[in-house]
C-alpha cells in the first residue's frame, strides 16, 4: 500500500501538480519586479500566485485521506468481524484460523483499495485541472 500511495503522489506531481508550483513561483517572482510597490503590495501578489497551489494540494491531501479513512474503515470492519468469533474460551487452534481469516481480509482490503487508485487519479487530475 506504502508503495502504491508513493507511486501515486509522484504521478500527480509529476502529471499537475510541479507546473502550478512552478507557475506560482514565477509568478511570486514577478512580484518583486515592481520596485514603486509597497511591501503589502507584494506580499498581496505573492498571496495571489500561492493560492492556486494551495488550493490545489489542499485538494490532493483531502483525496488522500479519503483513500487512508476507506482502508481504515475496510480493515477495522475485518477486525470487528473476527472479533465477534472470539471469545473467552476460543482455543488457540481457532485463534489461529481467526487470525488467518483477518489476515486474508486486510489484505483484500489493500488490493481492493489500491484497484482503485486509477480511477481516482482521473478524478483528481480533472480536480486539479479546474483549480483557480
Amino acid at each position: 500500500v506504502q508503495r502504491a500511495i508513493k507511486d501515486f503522489i509522484n504521478e500527480i506531481d509529476r502529471a499537475k501538480l510541479r507546473r502550478m508550483e512552478r507557475g506560482m513561483h514565477l509568478c511570486a517572482a514577478e512580484c518583486t519586479n515592481d520596485m514603486s510597490a509597497s511591501v503589502e503590495d507584494v506580499h498581496r501578489c505573492v498571496e495571489r500566485c500561492q493560492g492556486p497551489t494551495q488550493r490545489a494540494q489542499q485538494v490532493v491531501q483531502n483525496e488522500l485521506e479519503r483513500f487512508q479513512d476507506a482502508l481504515s474503515r475496510c480493515v477495522l470492519q475485518c477486525q470487528d468481524d473476527v472479533k465477534d468469533k472470539v471469545g473467552p474460551n476460543t482455543s488457540e487452534q481457532e485463534i489461529s484460523k481467526y487470525r488467518g481469516e483477518f489476515e486474508t481480509c486486510a489484505i483484500s482490503c489493500c488490493d481492493k483499495n489500491i484497484a482503485r487508485l486509477p480511477s481516482l487519479m482521473e478524478k483528481l487530475k480533472a480536480s486539479l485541472d479546474s483549480v483557480k
